[in-house]
């Protein structure tokens, strides 16, 4: 078993479409960590009016969150209420690691704005996964939430045209 996020036997590549978040759900409140060492609580700690959360079980679901990016950079440049994150969630039986685990990210990124942007989350995955009604680990999770926590939409799996059309409709309609 190597270091990084919970292990899971493959990574799911079908096709996944949006979906709603039952009206009223709120990100959960919950401490994170920038890999610039900064502790956050979220949702408190997502600081645009509009925040799209990518989150991540796996060290092999970088190339599916990578895959949103482009995207998103492009999003945010046009829309200066926009942010975006990264949430890797990593197991409890790692939080003793944590400083090495996070190091290694940091030392291998060294970009400020995505140091900024990538908040790890050690502990009991289940805190985010079951207030999300999160049900596949074997891909990632993309939300929209808000400044105030709600969440507003969900999807899962990398950049397809289908869902960056859906995710862009729905960040229209909460301007």
């Amino acid at each position: 078993m190597g270091i990084g996020y919970e292990i899971h036997a493959r990574i799911n590549t079908r096709h996944s479409y949006p979906d709603r978040v039952s009206t009223g759900s709120t990100f959960p409140t919950i401490e994170a960590r920038s890999l610039e060492g900064v502790t956050v609580q979220l949702p408190h700690g997502f600081t645009g009016e509009r925040n799209v959360v990518i989150i991540a079980f796996q060290r092999q679901h970088q190339t599916l969150v990578d895959s949103w990016i482009p995207w998103l950079e492009e999003q945010v440049n046009s829309d200066p209420a926009l942010r975006f994150y990264e949430l890797p969630l990593i197991g409890r039986m790692w939080a003793p690691a944590r400083r090495f685990i996070d190091g290694g990210m940091a030392a291998s990124i060294r970009v400020p704005e995505i140091l900024q942007r990538t908040l790890t989350i050690y502990g009991d995955i289940n805190r985010i996964t079951q207030p999300l009604h999160i049900t596949d680990r074997s891909t990632i999770t993309v939300l929209v939430v808000d400044s105030a926590g709600t969440v507003h939409w969900k999807t899962t799996g990398g950049c397809t045209s289908h869902n960056a059309a859906a995710l862009a409709t729905e960040l229209a309609s909460l301007r």
